[in-house]
This record gives structure tokens, C-alpha cells and sequence, in this order.
């Protein structure tokens, strides 16, 4: 067995630095003020509940509102953490580099769950709360339906939504969107199969989004936790590298509870009986067959997504109606897709060129 040989000077001079990393980085954290996210320039048209579809107008040049003869742009997020991932600072902003494009954005936030949502099921979210937002989507755009988007969960919840309501689509693109829930290497799916989640919301009726945020965390063990832990002194040390760190930090933690029977019925009905493969899905009184949607339809992955593998995105190919179906597999990973610095400019210019397709 080969020893682990150490060079003491090294280790030393690594040691001090980042000892040195440490002091810088409590001194840039008593200057910084509290990092701002969702910034792009938007507006609430929509409650209900604790939900808030917010409008995004097209952009000029300068950065100022105008209006867009584009047809808008819906964007379904996923129940599980914040949709500001998407607008998390201004040079890492999906929804503003869509909005400078000329694409007007119209965005589902669904808000915090309380302990009265504990009952809201999947037939509330998709047949409710999304038709409700199409329907407000359209008069407020003056158009008769609009292109949809749907991101992880979110793109799971559209294909629904399409399937039930093909008439009501323009376009579909599901972003990050599992499908198939039982490829061998879906680790998420694994852990939800071995889970009794009836037992987790036995406490107030929801889903901790806290717990959730802590699994997520644990299937990958080392680079989100010591390896991050280990760089975080050199990002701190850094001013404009401590602000995105924090704002990473902000939304990853920044997990809302998610309803109880909701989210009970999603892991029975798609991670335990993968009911996009298998049949015999129902959303309340609605069988949801993805054949029934035959309008345009653009699938984007992920190379290296641990949560959604890109076999899980894939399978969508071979049971969609889509006659118009398209298929891209990005670089990086679940979350790099929309804030890494290549996905700025790969993934707004794909979107954007799509939407144009569509009319």
C-alpha cells in the first residue's frame, strides 16, 4: 500500500492561506448589505391563494419596458424551492435575458404553502391554479393561448396541463423535466421508493421543505458539503464572489413547505408507479395521456443532472402526440442549466429562437 506523501512547506503555506481567506472573507461579510434577487422589472396580475403569476414585459436595449407583438411566454416552476433560481441576479437571469430578447415572461410563483393547503391535490395545481393562470395569461396578453413552459416538477405538472388541455397550448417546452422515473440511475427516484413521506407529514399536514432540501443535500454527499465548505473562504474573500455565493446559498435554503397530499400524490403517482410510462394516469377526474398533445414540443435536458438523469427526460420522444417534437441536451447540471455562466447564453438563445418558431 502506497503512503499518502505530504509536502510540509505546502501544507503550511496552504494552511495560512486559508487562514488568510478566512479573516478577508468576515471582513467582506461585515461591509455586505443582504444580497437582492428577482430583480428583472415585473409585476403581480394574479393572486389566488398563496399564489402570484407575475408578468415580465419584453425589453429594449436600454433595459426599458416595451411592447412585445411576441406571444408570451408561461413559465410553470417546480413546487420545491423558489422560482427566483431563474432571475437570481441580473447577469445570471434566464427571465431577463428572455425579456431582452423581445419574449414577453409571465411566471407562476406558487408562494408558501401554510397548514390550510395541507389537502390541495394535484387536480387543484394543474386543473386549477395552472388553468387559471392560462386563462389570465391570455387576457392579459389579449391572445387566445400561450406558449408554456415548464421547468422540472413544473414541466411534469405541463405535460399534464397539455395533455388534458391540447387547445389551450401553443407550444410546450419541458426544461429539466423527469419522465420516465425509474431509469437505473435515477438516485432520487431510489430514495422517494424507500421513503414513507405519510409519516413525514404527520406533523402539520405539509411536507417540510427544510427535510426535503436536507435529501436533496445527501445525494451529493461531497460536493455539497465539504468540498463546498472547503472553498468557501476564497469565495468569501472575494466581494462579488461572496454576494453569489450568499444568493446560491439564499435560495437553496430558501425552502417552502409543500403541500401535503400534493406532494404524497406526485411520488405515489410518478416516482412509485411511473404513471407517464405505465398508464392509467389520472389527474382528479382527467386521464392525462401525453399522446393527446400533438402541438410543438421542445425537450431540454441536462448532461449531468443527478435529479432528473437525461434517460428520465428522454423517454418523453417515444410517448408524445408531438409531430414536432425536438429534443437538446445541455451541458452541466440540474441547477447549471439556468445559472451557469455557458448556460447564459446557450440556453436564452435556444428559448428564444424556439418561440419565434412557434409564431
Amino acid at each position: 500500500m502506497s503512503r499518502i506523501k505530504l509536502n510540509p512547506e505546502q501544507l503550511l503555506d496552504e494552511l495560512q492561506q486559508r487562514a488568510s481567506n478566512l479573516v478577508e472573507g468576515m471582513q467582506t461579510l461585515q461591509h455586505l448589505d443582504a444580497v437582492a434577487v428577482g430583480q428583472t422589472e415585473h409585476q403581480c396580475i394574479y393572486t389566488e391563494d398563496r399564489l402570484r403569476l407575475l408578468h415580465y414585459p419584453a425589453l429594449d436595449k436600454s433595459g426599458n419596458p416595451v411592447q412585445s407583438k411576441r406571444r408570451p411566454l408561461l413559465i410553470v416552476y417546480a413546487l420545491v424551492n423558489r422560482p427566483y433560481i431563474l432571475d437570481l441576479q441580473p447577469d445570471r437571469s434566464l427571465i431577463r435575458a428572455l425579456t431582452s430578447r423581445g419574449q414577453p415572461v409571465y411566471l407562476i410563483d406558487w408562494g408558501y404553502p401554510v397548514s390550510t393547503d395541507a389537502y390541495l391535490d394535484l387536480d387543484d395545481y394543474i386543473n386549477g391554479y395552472i388553468d387559471n393562470c392560462v386563462e389570465q395569461v391570455n387576457l392579459h396578453a389579449g391572445v387566445d393561448r400561450p406558449n408554456l413552459l415548464g421547468v422540472c416538477q413544473g414541466g411534469a405538472f405541463s405535460l399534464c396541463y397539455s395533455a388534458i388541455n391540447p387547445e389551450q397550448v401553443h407550444s410546450l417546452t419541458t426544461l429539466v423535466t423527469p419522465v420516465d422515473f425509474h431509469t437505473d440511475d435515477n438516485l432520487l427516484g431510489y430514495l422517494a421508493n424507500r421513503v414513507d413521506l405519510r409519516l413525514a407529514r404527520q406533523a402539520n399536514g405539509n411536507i417540510d421543505g427544510g427535510m426535503l432540501t436536507q435529501i436533496y443535500k445527501a445525494l451529493m454527499p461531497m460536493r455539497l458539503g465539504l468540498l463546498k465548505e472547503l472553498s468557501m473562504p476564497a469565495q468569501l474573500a472575494n466581494p462579488e464572489a461572496a454576494k453569489n455565493f450568499l444568493r446560491m446559498e439564499r435560495w437553496i435554503n430558501d425552502s417552502p413547505d409543500l403541500a401535503g397530499t400534493a406532494c404524497c400524490e406526485f411520488v405515489d403517482k410518478f416516482y412509485h408507479h411511473n404513471r407517464f410510462v405505465n398508464g392509467d394516469l389520472l389527474i382528479g377526474d382527467e386521464v392525462v395521456e401525453l399522446k393527446n398533445y400533438q402541438g410543438p414540443l421542445l425537450n431540454i435536458f441536462a448532461a449531468r443532472d443527478h435529479l432528473v438523469p437525461p434517460a428520465a427526460s428522454r423517454a418523453l420522444a417515444s410517448l408524445t402526440g408531438s409531430q414536432q417534437y425536438q429534443e437538446h441536451e445541455l451541458s452541466g447540471g440540474h441547477i447549471g442549466v439556468f445559472v451557469g455562466r455557458h448556460a447564459q447564453q446557450q440556453l436564452p438563445d435556444l428559448l428564444s429562437t424556439w418561440m419565434k418558431q412557434q409564431g
